[in-house]
């Protein structure tokens, strides 16, 4: 009874809207990208300034938060890479498998996902994840996906200084620690808090017209490794770094591991699009397959993140 609860709080309301979203998809040809663009440019960057800046988080919290998504992140890359290169993967989908087992869809799944299934700062702490991912995304990730299509890999790394999601990082640790954050009645935050608080739902419709556009065809067949290592191997990578890290607070740490136990993320498919759009393995294009293995993991994780999210509650995980 307790799974059928914690499914129905954390997980029913984050599949229903998401289905939303798919259905629309499949029925329309509503385009997912300007909705996209402006959770990316604007919608984001809203939610993270206002949740980092109105945190009850330490200054060690978000240093180990730090520590733990790099330690995290990396790990998994040494992990996907040897499990590749043993399963004797080549270039272009030894980075295609490493990018889809290591990135989690921490954003438009996660975000929500926290915030229902822990009230209690659960939000706050995701976007922080989210925040620190980022940076990793478009500069450790942009390498990766351009090694994919034979590049030198630092040549997209740039891309980073626009986007507003990392600026929105130092601008509100910025305004925490110099005493400049607006009261939270102040016009200003309560316009910030209402553009942030839209993008969950718009966040989730997104992921489901992502989902609803995935041409797995040949990909399914091949998409299992990556789907092993996303689901399986990275939530056991990710609570080895919770306790080596030591989180002061237990739903950080919590959020922590549910966010890194997320099903693969839909940037890599942007990365690897923009680097190896035209490459083909197997009869099978590296953007198809990355986006099956995000179709698979995102099936998988519901009754997954089910079971997860109460072994958390319960507090026998972290």
């Amino acid at each position: 009874m307790a799974l059928l609860d914690i499914f129905a709080g954390a997980v029913l309301p984050i599949v229903a809207v998401a289905a939303v979203g798919f259905a629309l998809g499949r029925t329309s040809d509503l385009d997912a990208d300007p909705l996209n663009t402006v959770v990316v440019y604007v919608l984001a960057p809203a939610l993270v300034l206002h949740s980092l800046a109105t945190a009850d988080f330490s200054g060690g919290t978000i240093a180990r938060m730090t520590v733990a998504v790099v330690a995290y992140i990396l790990g998994m890359i040494v992990v996907a890479e040897g499990v590749g290169r043993l399963l004797g993967e080549s270039e272009p989908r030894l980075s295609a498998l490493v990018l889809a087992a290591t990135f989690p869809n921490c954003g438009n799944y996660g975000i929500p996902l926290s915030d229902f299934a822990f009230p209690g700062g659960g939000r706050a702490a995701a976007v922080l994840y989210l925040a620190i991912q980022a940076v990793l995304v478009y500069t450790v990730g942009v390498y990766v996906a351009s090694r994919a299509g034979g590049g030198g890999g630092l040549q997209g790394v740039r891309r980073v200084a626009r986007i507003p999601l990392v600026w929105a990082v130092p601008v509100a640790l910025g305004a925490r620690a110099f005493g400049l954050v607006p009261a939270a009645d102040a016009t200003a935050m309560q316009t910030l808090q209402l553009v942030g608080d839209s993008s969950i739902p718009v966040m989730l419709l997104v992921l489901g017209i992502q989902l609803s556009r995935t041409d797995y065809g040949t990909a399914l067949s091949q998409a299992a490794v990556p789907s092993v290592l996303k689901m399986v191997v990275a939530p056991a990578v990710a609570v080895a770094v919770a306790l080596a890290v030591g989180f002061e607070n237990a739903t950080v740490a919590r959020v922590f591991v549910l966010e890194s136990a997320m099903p693969a993320a839909v940037t890599p498919v942007i990365l690897v699009g923009e680097f190896a759009d035209d490459l083909t393995v197997g009869g099978v294009s590296v953007p198809e397959y990355v986006s099956t293995v995000i179709l698979v993991t995102t099936l998988a994780s519901v009754p997954m993140l089910t079971a997860l999210i109460a072994l958390l509650e319960s507090g026998v995980v972290v």
